[in-house]
Protein backbone atom coordinates (compact mmCIF):
# COMPACT_ATOMS: atom_id res chain seq x y z
CA UNK A 1 0.00 0.00 0.00
CA UNK A 2 2.86 2.54 0.68
CA UNK A 3 4.70 1.78 -2.61
CA UNK A 4 1.13 2.87 -4.32
CA UNK A 5 1.23 5.91 -2.14
CA UNK A 6 4.59 7.31 -3.01
CA UNK A 7 3.20 6.59 -7.24
CA UNK A 8 2.01 9.41 -9.55
CA UNK A 9 -0.74 7.24 -10.57
CA UNK A 10 -0.85 3.53 -11.22
CA UNK A 11 1.15 1.97 -14.16
CA UNK A 12 -0.71 2.25 -17.04
CA UNK A 13 -0.16 -1.88 -17.98
CA UNK A 14 -0.96 -2.88 -14.43
CA UNK A 15 -4.12 -4.08 -16.03
CA UNK A 16 -6.76 -1.30 -15.19
CA UNK A 17 -9.27 -0.85 -18.34
CA UNK A 18 -9.63 2.89 -19.16
CA UNK A 19 -13.26 4.21 -20.99
CA UNK A 20 -12.05 7.36 -20.76
CA UNK A 21 -9.32 10.31 -20.00
CA UNK A 22 -8.70 10.59 -15.98
CA UNK A 23 -8.57 14.05 -15.67
CA UNK A 24 -4.93 13.84 -14.50
CA UNK A 25 -3.75 12.80 -17.78
CA UNK A 26 -5.59 15.64 -19.55
CA UNK A 27 -3.39 18.56 -21.08
CA UNK A 28 -4.27 22.15 -20.91
CA UNK A 29 -5.90 22.81 -24.96
CA UNK A 30 -3.27 24.69 -26.33
CA UNK A 31 -1.00 21.86 -25.07
CA UNK A 32 -2.80 18.87 -26.70
CA UNK A 33 -1.79 17.03 -30.02
CA UNK A 34 -4.89 18.29 -31.57
CA UNK A 35 -4.16 21.97 -31.19
CA UNK A 36 -1.30 22.07 -33.31
CA UNK A 37 -0.60 21.32 -37.27
CA UNK A 38 0.34 17.79 -37.88
CA UNK A 39 1.15 16.00 -41.29
CA UNK A 40 3.92 13.62 -42.22
CA UNK A 41 7.26 13.99 -43.82
CA UNK A 42 9.69 11.03 -45.38
CA UNK A 43 12.78 10.82 -43.19
CA UNK A 44 16.14 11.07 -45.11
CA UNK A 45 17.22 7.49 -45.36
CA UNK A 46 21.37 7.04 -44.39
CA UNK A 47 22.83 3.77 -45.55
CA UNK A 48 25.53 2.93 -43.39
CA UNK A 49 26.42 -0.01 -45.33
CA UNK A 50 27.88 2.04 -48.45
CA UNK A 51 31.56 1.85 -49.06
CA UNK A 52 31.77 5.88 -49.67
CA UNK A 53 31.79 6.91 -46.28
CA UNK A 54 32.75 10.82 -47.61
CA UNK A 55 28.93 10.57 -49.03
CA UNK A 56 27.38 9.01 -45.81
CA UNK A 57 29.03 11.55 -43.65
CA UNK A 58 28.03 14.31 -45.84
CA UNK A 59 23.92 12.81 -45.90
CA UNK A 60 24.58 12.60 -42.29
CA UNK A 61 25.53 16.02 -41.24
CA UNK A 62 22.92 17.43 -44.04
CA UNK A 63 20.29 15.11 -42.38
CA UNK A 64 21.49 16.81 -39.14
CA UNK A 65 21.53 19.96 -40.35
CA UNK A 66 18.24 20.47 -41.93
CA UNK A 67 15.77 17.96 -39.45
CA UNK A 68 18.03 16.59 -36.71
CA UNK A 69 16.67 13.26 -37.43
CA UNK A 70 17.15 10.32 -39.90
CA UNK A 71 16.79 6.91 -40.35
CA UNK A 72 19.49 4.56 -40.83
CA UNK A 73 19.88 1.45 -42.95
CA UNK A 74 22.44 -1.62 -43.08
CA UNK A 75 22.97 -0.28 -39.54
CA UNK A 76 24.57 -3.77 -38.35
CA UNK A 77 22.15 -4.79 -36.13
CA UNK A 78 20.67 -8.55 -36.82
CA UNK A 79 17.20 -8.37 -37.62
CA UNK A 80 16.74 -11.46 -35.31
CA UNK A 81 18.24 -9.11 -32.59
CA UNK A 82 16.09 -6.81 -33.19
CA UNK A 83 13.16 -9.14 -32.86
CA UNK A 84 14.48 -10.87 -29.32
CA UNK A 85 15.07 -7.57 -28.04
CA UNK A 86 11.67 -6.35 -28.65
CA UNK A 87 9.53 -9.58 -28.25
CA UNK A 88 11.51 -9.55 -24.66
CA UNK A 89 10.46 -5.93 -24.15
CA UNK A 90 6.73 -6.23 -25.11
CA UNK A 91 6.42 -9.44 -22.73
CA UNK A 92 7.74 -7.64 -20.10
CA UNK A 93 4.56 -4.79 -20.14
CA UNK A 94 2.37 -8.12 -20.17
CA UNK A 95 3.85 -9.46 -17.12
CA UNK A 96 1.08 -9.75 -13.57
CA UNK A 97 1.69 -6.49 -11.66
CA UNK A 98 3.06 -7.84 -8.76
CA UNK A 99 6.26 -9.12 -11.26
CA UNK A 100 6.44 -5.38 -12.53
CA UNK A 101 6.28 -3.33 -9.48
CA UNK A 102 9.43 -5.43 -7.95
CA UNK A 103 11.43 -2.87 -10.05
CA UNK A 104 8.98 0.58 -9.87
CA UNK A 105 10.61 3.61 -8.49
CA UNK A 106 10.60 7.27 -8.16
CA UNK A 107 14.45 7.13 -7.90
CA UNK A 108 15.99 8.63 -11.13
CA UNK A 109 18.78 6.84 -10.33
CA UNK A 110 18.03 3.57 -9.99
CA UNK A 111 18.43 0.87 -12.76
CA UNK A 112 17.00 -1.47 -13.58
CA UNK A 113 14.16 0.92 -12.97
CA UNK A 114 9.88 0.63 -13.97
CA UNK A 115 7.70 3.57 -13.63
CA UNK A 116 5.27 5.17 -15.27
CA UNK A 117 3.67 8.93 -16.03
CA UNK A 118 6.43 11.51 -16.87
CA UNK A 119 5.28 14.91 -15.64
CA UNK A 120 4.94 17.64 -18.57
CA UNK A 121 8.10 19.56 -16.50
CA UNK A 122 6.10 23.01 -15.95
CA UNK A 123 5.04 21.72 -12.45
CA UNK A 124 1.35 21.18 -13.19
CA UNK A 125 0.15 18.31 -11.96
CA UNK A 126 -0.69 16.96 -15.79
CA UNK A 127 0.55 13.10 -16.74
CA UNK A 128 1.54 11.38 -19.62
CA UNK A 129 -0.22 8.15 -21.13
CA UNK A 130 3.46 6.32 -20.83
CA UNK A 131 4.90 3.08 -19.11
CA UNK A 132 8.75 3.19 -19.01
CA UNK A 133 11.48 0.43 -18.05
CA UNK A 134 14.84 1.82 -17.80
CA UNK A 135 17.79 -0.48 -18.19
CA UNK A 136 21.58 0.66 -18.27
CA UNK A 137 23.03 -0.74 -20.93
CA UNK A 138 26.40 -2.32 -19.36
CA UNK A 139 25.09 -3.06 -16.13
CA UNK A 140 24.92 -6.72 -15.15
CA UNK A 141 21.11 -5.99 -12.86
CA UNK A 142 18.39 -6.46 -15.15
CA UNK A 143 14.60 -7.61 -14.51
CA UNK A 144 14.91 -11.79 -13.58
CA UNK A 145 11.34 -11.89 -15.76
CA UNK A 146 10.72 -12.19 -18.40
CA UNK A 147 13.92 -14.95 -18.79
CA UNK A 148 14.87 -13.39 -22.32
CA UNK A 149 15.10 -10.41 -21.51
CA UNK A 150 18.99 -10.13 -20.26
CA UNK A 151 19.72 -12.85 -23.37
CA UNK A 152 18.58 -10.10 -25.79
CA UNK A 153 19.59 -6.74 -24.25
CA UNK A 154 23.34 -7.64 -24.18
CA UNK A 155 23.57 -8.24 -28.29
CA UNK A 156 21.05 -5.59 -29.01
CA UNK A 157 22.61 -3.00 -27.03
CA UNK A 158 26.41 -3.60 -28.36
CA UNK A 159 25.22 -3.69 -31.97
CA UNK A 160 23.30 -0.64 -31.27
CA UNK A 161 25.70 1.19 -30.10
CA UNK A 162 27.90 0.21 -31.96
CA UNK A 163 26.07 1.51 -35.06
CA UNK A 164 25.76 5.00 -33.09
CA UNK A 165 29.54 5.05 -33.03
CA UNK A 166 29.67 4.90 -36.41
CA UNK A 167 27.23 7.53 -36.85
CA UNK A 168 29.38 9.97 -34.36
CA UNK A 169 32.33 9.36 -36.50
CA UNK A 170 30.98 9.92 -39.62
CA UNK A 171 29.22 12.92 -38.34
CA UNK A 172 32.49 14.17 -37.27
CA UNK A 173 34.05 13.55 -40.85
CA UNK A 174 31.00 15.65 -42.48
CA UNK A 175 31.78 18.70 -39.49
CA UNK A 176 35.60 18.56 -40.53
CA UNK A 177 36.79 16.89 -37.15
CA UNK A 178 38.98 14.24 -36.61
CA UNK A 179 37.15 10.99 -37.09
CA UNK A 180 37.58 9.76 -33.31
CA UNK A 181 36.26 13.39 -32.35
CA UNK A 182 33.52 11.99 -30.15
CA UNK A 183 35.20 8.81 -28.72
CA UNK A 184 37.15 9.65 -25.95
CA UNK A 185 34.39 11.74 -24.10
CA UNK A 186 31.66 9.04 -24.54
CA UNK A 187 29.90 7.61 -21.43
CA UNK A 188 30.72 3.48 -21.39
CA UNK A 189 27.16 2.73 -20.04
CA UNK A 190 24.58 4.56 -21.58
CA UNK A 191 21.15 3.93 -21.06
CA UNK A 192 17.91 2.62 -22.54
CA UNK A 193 14.56 3.43 -22.19
CA UNK A 194 11.68 1.02 -22.86
CA UNK A 195 8.90 3.24 -24.09
CA UNK A 196 5.04 1.26 -23.56
CA UNK A 197 2.00 3.63 -24.64
CA UNK A 198 -1.08 1.45 -23.85
CA UNK A 199 -4.29 2.28 -26.10
CA UNK A 200 -5.61 5.47 -25.02
CA UNK A 201 -9.65 6.63 -25.04
CA UNK A 202 -8.97 9.76 -26.46
CA UNK A 203 -5.83 10.32 -28.00
CA UNK A 204 -6.35 14.46 -28.57
CA UNK A 205 -6.79 14.98 -25.36
CA UNK A 206 -3.58 13.58 -23.96
CA UNK A 207 0.23 12.95 -25.00
CA UNK A 208 2.77 9.82 -24.34
CA UNK A 209 5.70 11.80 -24.09
CA UNK A 210 6.30 15.78 -23.62
CA UNK A 211 7.76 18.01 -26.34
CA UNK A 212 11.76 17.51 -26.11
CA UNK A 213 15.39 17.25 -27.07
CA UNK A 214 17.36 14.38 -25.66
CA UNK A 215 20.25 15.58 -23.36
CA UNK A 216 23.33 13.14 -24.86
CA UNK A 217 24.88 13.09 -28.69
CA UNK A 218 22.50 10.37 -30.25
CA UNK A 219 19.71 8.55 -29.75
CA UNK A 220 18.87 5.13 -31.78
CA UNK A 221 15.07 4.13 -31.45
CA UNK A 222 13.15 0.97 -32.54
CA UNK A 223 9.41 0.69 -32.95
CA UNK A 224 6.86 -2.18 -33.15
CA UNK A 225 4.49 0.09 -34.99
CA UNK A 226 4.83 3.37 -36.08
CA UNK A 227 2.54 6.41 -36.39
CA UNK A 228 3.35 7.23 -32.58
CA UNK A 229 6.70 9.47 -32.81
CA UNK A 230 6.40 13.33 -33.91
CA UNK A 231 9.13 15.74 -35.05
CA UNK A 232 8.70 19.59 -34.64
CA UNK A 233 10.10 20.52 -38.37
CA UNK A 234 11.57 23.54 -38.84
CA UNK A 235 10.48 25.77 -42.12
CA UNK A 236 14.06 26.67 -42.64
CA UNK A 237 15.41 23.47 -44.54
CA UNK A 238 14.38 22.35 -48.09
CA UNK A 239 10.71 21.80 -46.90
CA UNK A 240 10.27 25.28 -46.63
CA UNK A 241 7.29 27.35 -45.74
CA UNK A 242 8.72 29.22 -42.82
CA UNK A 243 7.19 28.32 -39.46
CA UNK A 244 7.35 25.13 -37.81
CA UNK A 245 4.84 21.90 -37.23
CA UNK A 246 5.04 19.05 -35.97
CA UNK A 247 5.20 15.66 -38.04
CA UNK A 248 4.82 12.19 -38.08
CA UNK A 249 8.38 9.80 -37.95
CA UNK A 250 7.87 6.59 -39.81
CA UNK A 251 10.55 4.63 -40.46
CA UNK A 252 11.06 1.64 -43.00
CA UNK A 253 10.68 -1.75 -42.07
CA UNK A 254 14.14 -2.79 -40.50
CA UNK A 255 15.63 0.90 -40.56
CA UNK A 256 16.75 2.74 -37.04
CA UNK A 257 15.22 6.03 -36.16
CA UNK A 258 18.39 8.12 -35.15
CA UNK A 259 18.30 11.81 -33.83
CA UNK A 260 20.62 14.39 -32.07
CA UNK A 261 20.56 15.53 -29.13
CA UNK A 262 21.92 18.85 -27.04
CA UNK A 263 25.39 17.63 -26.89
CA UNK A 264 25.55 17.27 -30.78
CA UNK A 265 24.12 20.94 -31.54
CA UNK A 266 26.97 22.50 -29.21
CA UNK A 267 30.20 20.38 -30.23
CA UNK A 268 28.93 21.58 -33.22
CA UNK A 269 28.21 24.99 -32.79
CA UNK A 270 24.72 25.39 -33.78
CA UNK A 271 25.67 23.19 -37.06
CA UNK A 272 23.58 20.28 -36.61
CA UNK A 273 20.40 20.27 -34.60
CA UNK A 274 19.29 19.03 -31.70
CA UNK A 275 15.91 17.42 -32.64
CA UNK A 276 12.74 18.56 -30.58
CA UNK A 277 10.36 15.64 -30.69
CA UNK A 278 7.26 14.01 -28.51
CA UNK A 279 5.25 11.07 -28.34
CA UNK A 280 1.51 10.45 -29.24
CA UNK A 281 -0.82 7.97 -28.24
CA UNK A 282 -2.75 5.49 -30.10
CA UNK A 283 -6.62 4.23 -29.56
CA UNK A 284 -6.13 0.84 -31.00
CA UNK A 285 -2.97 -0.67 -30.49
CA UNK A 286 -0.03 -0.35 -27.84
CA UNK A 287 3.17 1.11 -29.06
CA UNK A 288 6.50 0.04 -27.34
CA UNK A 289 9.79 1.55 -28.60
CA UNK A 290 13.09 1.14 -27.25
CA UNK A 291 15.17 4.31 -27.36
CA UNK A 292 19.40 3.84 -26.70
CA UNK A 293 21.25 6.90 -25.24
CA UNK A 294 24.67 7.86 -26.46
CA UNK A 295 26.25 10.57 -24.33
CA UNK A 296 29.77 11.88 -22.84
CA UNK A 297 30.93 10.96 -19.18
CA UNK A 298 29.28 12.89 -16.37
CA UNK A 299 32.68 14.29 -15.63
CA UNK A 300 33.52 15.55 -19.74
CA UNK A 301 33.76 18.71 -20.89
CA UNK A 302 31.68 19.94 -23.35
CA UNK A 303 32.27 22.72 -25.55
CA UNK A 304 31.98 24.11 -29.21
CA UNK A 305 34.84 22.30 -31.15
CA UNK A 306 37.08 24.75 -31.81
CA UNK A 307 38.24 23.65 -35.16
CA UNK A 308 34.81 24.72 -36.16
CA UNK A 309 35.15 27.99 -34.50
CA UNK A 310 38.47 28.50 -35.62
CA UNK A 311 37.59 27.47 -39.45
CA UNK A 312 34.07 29.94 -39.38
CA UNK A 313 35.83 33.09 -37.85
CA UNK A 314 33.12 33.25 -35.46
CA UNK A 315 32.88 33.32 -32.21
CA UNK A 316 31.29 30.01 -29.68
CA UNK A 317 27.33 29.94 -29.64
CA UNK A 318 27.80 28.41 -26.25
CA UNK A 319 29.69 28.31 -22.68
CA UNK A 320 31.73 25.16 -21.82
CA UNK A 321 30.51 23.05 -19.01
CA UNK A 322 30.46 19.43 -18.04
CA UNK A 323 27.82 16.94 -18.55
CA UNK A 324 26.77 16.27 -15.05
CA UNK A 325 26.45 19.97 -14.46
CA UNK A 326 24.00 19.92 -17.73
CA UNK A 327 22.31 17.08 -16.94
CA UNK A 328 21.11 18.89 -13.70
CA UNK A 329 20.20 22.14 -15.79
CA UNK A 330 18.23 19.48 -18.10
CA UNK A 331 16.08 17.59 -15.33
CA UNK A 332 15.22 21.20 -13.66
CA UNK A 333 13.89 22.31 -16.36
CA UNK A 334 12.00 19.13 -17.42
CA UNK A 335 13.79 18.92 -20.90
CA UNK A 336 11.95 22.01 -22.50
CA UNK A 337 14.38 23.08 -25.54
CA UNK A 338 14.63 26.96 -25.25
CA UNK A 339 14.74 26.70 -21.24
CA UNK A 340 18.28 24.07 -21.49
CA UNK A 341 19.43 25.57 -24.61
CA UNK A 342 19.21 29.54 -22.54
CA UNK A 343 21.59 28.31 -19.50
CA UNK A 344 23.84 27.81 -22.26
CA UNK A 345 24.47 30.27 -24.62
CA UNK A 346 27.26 32.98 -24.24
Amino acid sequence: AKLYLEMAAEPLSNGATHLSVPGRYILPVHKRPSSSVNGKWALPVVDLGGDDDGTIAEEIVRAGREFGFFQVVNHGVPEEVMGAMMRAAEEFFALPADEKMKYYSNDGKKLPRFHTSLRNGTGEEVLYWRDCLKLGCHLPEWPDKPRGLGAALEPYTAAVRAAARRVLRLAAVGLGLEEEHFEGSLSGGGMMNVNHYPPCPDPSLTLGAGPHCDPGLVTVLMENVGGGLQMLLHGDGDAGGGGMMWVDVDAAPGALVVNFGHQMEVVSNGRLRSAEHRAVTGARAARTSLATFVWPEPGCTVAPAQELVLAAGEGPLYKPYSYGEFLAVYVAEGGVREAVMAHLKH
